[in-house]
């Protein structure tokens, strides 16, 4: 899909520059596939410990017991 996207310049040089991609095109799909990593961890990170009837799950590592 195309789409016309208003980016400040110094915006993209710092992502250039960080990254070493010099294609604006893959800083920008890049940078949007980060902002929803970060964003489904923060959802699913919110989500814990919300599912009361969970059984425990078993590990398998000892508890240092």
């Amino acid at each position: 899909m195309r789409t016309t996207l208003n980016v400040e310049d110094a915006l993209i040089d710092s992502a250039s520059k960080l990254t070493g991609i010099k294609e604006k095109t893959t800083l920008v799909k890049l940078g949007l596939e980060a902002l929803i990593a970060m964003e489904s961890s923060r959802r699913l990170a919110r989500l814990g410990g919300t599912e009361k009837k969970l059984k425990d799950i078993p590990r398998r590592r000892s508890t240092g017991k």
